[in-house]
């Protein structure tokens, strides 16, 4: 359980650093992880899948798979030690192949760089690992465990993302008309073409999440939600209390 709380904890990071709220749904989450890991998200793969609201998961076994690795000298660590020739070394280690340095210091080896005609060997205590995150993807890790998220859009993925804004928005009217929880309601909405084709896309969605018995875009309906502006687009909400069934 642990590593699948790891694994969402370090997805939703990736959100949070990529400003991407959890109500718009990603494509893929690329998880790192060892066979048994995999297996134990795995059987909670649902959870997972809900927790980062994300389409699939992948699995990949090394934090490598993720991204490219650059490598930066740490100056509080090496600054004593080399003083004024510390631009050299700057140099110097970003001129090695990222990912064999990254591997030989990730498992507790040296590298070597060349200053002034002279070969000095560096730990990873001198050393800052820095993964860099494919194009199009947001990284986040923590020791061996990391998650990258894939951030492109395609129409789908903006339109779903874009009726769970209209129910959220929805949820809000229902609690400012002062409506019961369980109260189910007749629904109108107004808006720009983008917003009501996702509602219309999603629309079962839309009904059962916020209780609604009818649903129409003609914005006649009686009392009024207010109007609220998703992502630059503006939706007039009205409802009213739905009567009981016939």
């Amino acid at each position: 359980m642990a590593v699948v709380r790891e694994a969402v904890e370090l997805g939703r990071a990736a959100r949070a650093q990529a400003k991407v709220k959890l109500r718009q749904p990603l494509g893929e989450a690329v998880v790192v992880a060892r066979e048994a890991e995999q297996e134990a998200i795995e059987r909670l793969e649902a959870i997972v899948l809900e927790e980062l609201n994300v389409k699939r998961l992948r699995f990949v076994e090394d934090a490598d798979e993720l991204g490219v690795w650059e490598l930066k000298p740490n100056y509080r660590a090496l600054g004593p030690r080399f003083g004024k020739r510390m631009p050299q070394v700057a140099a110097a280690v970003g001129a090695l192949e990222g990912r064999s340095a990254a591997a030989t210091l990730r498992g507790g080896g040296r590298i070597g760089v060349a200053i002034d005609g002279h070969e000095h060997a560096l730990s990873a205590d001198d050393v800052q690992l820095v993964l860099k995150p494919r194009e199009g993807y947001q990284l986040e890790r923590a020791g061996g465990h990391a998650v990258a998220l894939d951030l492109e859009l395609d129409d789908e993925l903006r339109r779903e993302g874009l009726a769970r804004e209209v129910v959220h928005a929805v949820q809000a009217a229902r609690k400012n008309a002062g409506l019961a929880v369980e109260d189910r309601i007749e629904l109108s909405l107004v808006g720009e073409d983008d917003l009501l084709a996702a509602v219309r896309a999603h629309e079962s969605y839309v009904t059962t999440e916020t209780l609604a018995t009818t649903l129409s875009y003609d914005g006649t309906l009686g009392q009024p939600g207010g109007s609220v502006s998703i992502d630059g687009r503006t939706i007039n909400i009205a409802l009213a209390r739905a009567g009981p069934p016939a």
